[in-house]
């Protein structure tokens, strides 16, 4: 099976591998003929310009070590734990330390961090085995032995694709993987690699054919089957995905990770009492088992059970301390506030050397803690750590995102949309609701799914996916990118790309004739879905400028909405959406009602009538107490959206006003001349 192509666009690649000045061969090469003094001072005069050079610091730590000087290559170690929680050579690093200096337990847990960060770290494994083995740890010696011997049995281009991928060097990865598949076409585990670097990437598609076709090749490898099954999840294929999971439990009844996999599988499908179940049937064999408490609450939130949700939250924390996750899935709530001990119990935390995500969801839910507090100043800083850090982890280039929204407006004219009249598929059903996150969306889609006519789903990727099938079309066909490509599109194509759109979301409908789809960042795209449903209905969901875009700088989301993660990163695109809209606007007449959130908090009946005529539905009274529909809700607004309209979301940036200067230069006009 040739290898799928995974393309991005320069905006996805931008940032993905960061770059360094340090000359790592030049410096590796002085290690090995064991000049380590020269070495040091070479990589000094690198941390001179940059002191937080992951690459220098963690070779400087090395030479320190083979000098000898053991308390700077601690210092040095712990300088670079501090920046890269997470990075799987710095423990392996740590552990050398401590090995030499004769401290073999530390060494092995140094160890064990080190290959539970990066599994690709054969030096890790050789010495955690026989340091195991040296202190008559005799039963995870024999763990560790067998999984040495699987990586040595890997081909050591393989090798080093599973440590690209621990380091995030994603590209890296994708190409040295598709080399060799190149040659090895049928090779499972490289077809399982490439997979999960196209789940990393978003190229769902690509990475479901090949999981589909490893599992064929091997249905016994149990990994490809759990990788399979993530896959299906984020594609939203959820009986599918529910369908394997049910499979891995037939094959073991009893095993508390197929159980798990069963119950989120459950939950996904809206089968929530049975995921309870399940979730309770672990927990009976695992009482403490902190992910499934986690798991569990989060079913217990997305129902609206919200007080058992807190409980299963904190019996999470009570058995793993630190669990940032927990913590954060309180302050994700909304509602809850913490109290004076779960604070300082987080502030001890976050001073300690934890995992990069657990110290980023700490930040988040300080900054929450904070906020309720009204202690504006350390609730900013929190916030601020807990963006910071996520923007370390991310590709995201804000100058590449401007250029592909203007690229939007390039290509689709008023000449481009007259010459397509009545192309695509002519069904009404769909409702897009589009715009920015924390922007209301989530309050306008429970209006609508409170109408009789109406299903409301979820946010659907289709649309994303089927743009990121026309970009890839710009290498493999050597077409134009996307959205150029939109101008080759014939109307054959449109039509089907409807059709497979209506048919696709089926699975997440109950019957109604007309159904939502709140997926924000669809208002990139709104050309492509004119030309593929002339007649589907758009609403942007608007919110001012401020509150848009400090909400989503306090919300740390599941995945994706990176522009999020700094001030300026979410002012520009603000600005960019801005400017597109009003393009639609120019030349879709009509085609887009706007809807502002604070003229929905403002006279709700005048606002929900407007949004009934623009989707010609009938006025109910039920989209008014849109807060008693029962359904279940998994956007971060869950818990408001259960409660009657509030004034308090609105101007909730002004305690925050004078940290705010690199927002409003941002913003720009959008500040400005909003709602003018």
């Amino acid at each position: 099976m040739a290898a799928p192509l995974f393309v991005m666009g320069k905006m996805e690649m931008a940032g993905l591998e960061k770059k360094s000045s340090l000359d790592v061969i030049e410096v590796q090469a002085l290690i090995k003929a064991r000049r380590f003094e020269d070495a040091s001072r070479s990589l000094h005069q690198v941390l001179a310009h940059d002191p937080e050079d992951e690459q220098a610091l963690f070779l400087l730590a090395a030479c320190q070590r083979y000098l000898k000087h053991y308390e700077k290559a601690k210092e040095t170690l712990e300088t670079l734990v501090r920046r890269s929680p997470d990075y799987g050579r710095a423990f392996q690093e740590r552990g050398h330390l401590f090995r030499d200096q004769g401290r073999a337990l530390e060494a092995i847990q140094a160890y064990r961090d080190a290959v539970q960060y990066n599994p690709a770290l054969l030096a890790s494994w050789k010495s955690l085995t026989e340091l195991l083995e040296a202190t008559r740890q005799h039963d995870e010696a024999s763990a560790t032995r067998h999984q040495l011997a699987r990586l040595e049995s890997l081909p050591k281009p393989l090798v080093s694709v599973t440590d690209l991928l621990s380091e995030g060097k994603l590209l890296k990865a994708e190409r040295l993987c598709r080399s060799f598949l190149k040659k090895v076409p049928h090779h499972v585990e490289a077809m399982r690699l490439l997979a999960e670097i196209g789940s990393r990437l978003g190229v769902l598609d690509d990475a479901d054919l090949l999981l589909e076709t490893a599992v064929q090749l091997e249905p016994d490898n149990i990994q490809l089957r759990l990788d399979y099954i993530q896959v299906l999840r984020k594609r939203q294929k959820f009986a599918a995905a529910l369908s394997e999971a049910e499979a891995l439990v037939e094959r073991d009844p009893e095993n508390s990770l197929y159980l798990s996999h069963l119950a989120i599988e459950n939950m996904q499908s809206g089968n929530h009492d049975v995921a309870l179940s399940l979730f309770d049937k672990i927990l009976n064999k695992i009482p403490l088992d902190a992910a499934t408490l986690i798991s569990k609450g989060h079913a217990l939130k997305t129902v609206g059970n919200q007080d058992e949700a807190v409980t299963s939250y904190k019996k999470a924390i009570a058995a793993k301390a630190d669990s940032g996750d927990a913590y954060y899935a309180l302050a994700n709530l909304k509602t809850y506030s913490f109290s004076s001990q779960e604070i300082d119990d987080m502030l001890l935390l976050s001073e300690q050397v934890v995992g990069r995500q657990d110290d980023v969801h700490i930040s988040f839910a300080l900054g929450k803690a904070f906020e309720d507090l009204k202690d504006y100043e350390r609730s900013m800083a929190s916030y601020t750590r807990g963006n910071d850090l996520k923007r370390a982890l991310s590709r995201y280039d804000v100058d590449q995102m401007t250029a592909e929204l203007a690229a939007q407006k390039d290509v689709c004219t008023p000449v481009f949309f007259r010459d397509r009249q009545d192309w695509g598929d002519q069904d009404a059903a769909p409702i897009f609701i589009v715009g920015l996150p924390r922007a209301g969306s989530t309050l306008l889609e429970q209006i609508l799914a409170s109408h009789s006519q109406v299903d409301g789903t979820l946010e659907l990727p289709h649309i994303l996916s089927l743009s990121q099938r026309l970009r890839r079309r710009e290498m493999n066909d050597q077409r134009p990118g996307y959205p150029e490509i939109l101008k080759e599109l014939t109307a054959s194509e449109c039509q089907s790309f409807g059709r497979e759109y209506v048919d696709g979301t089926a699975v997440h409908r109950q019957g109604a004739p007309r159904f939502t789809d709140k997926m924000p960042n669809n208002f990139r795209h709104i050309g492509l879905i004119h030309l593929m449903l002339p007649n589907a209905r758009i609403i942007d969901a608007r919110r001012s400028p401020l509150d848009c875009c400090f909400s989503g700088f306090k919300q740390l989301f599941a995945e994706g909405q990176e522009f999020t993660y700094g001030l300026r990163e979410i002012g520009q695109y603000y600005s960019d959406y801005i400017d597109l809209m009003a393009h639609w606007d120019e030349v879709l007449p009509g085609k887009v009602l706007r809807v502002h959130y604070e003229d929905v908090v403002a006279d709700l009946e005048r606002e929900v009538r407007r949004i009934l005529d623009h989707c010609d539905l009938p006025f109910e009274d039920a989209c008014l107490t849109f807060h008693e529909t029962e359904r279940s809700v998994r956007t971060a607004s869950s818990e408001q959206v259960r409660q009657p309209l509030y004034q308090s979301g609105i101007d909730q940036w002004r305690p925050y006003e004078q940290w705010l200067q690199p927002l409003k230069e941002a913003l720009g006009d959008a500040l400005t001349e909003y709602r003018q």
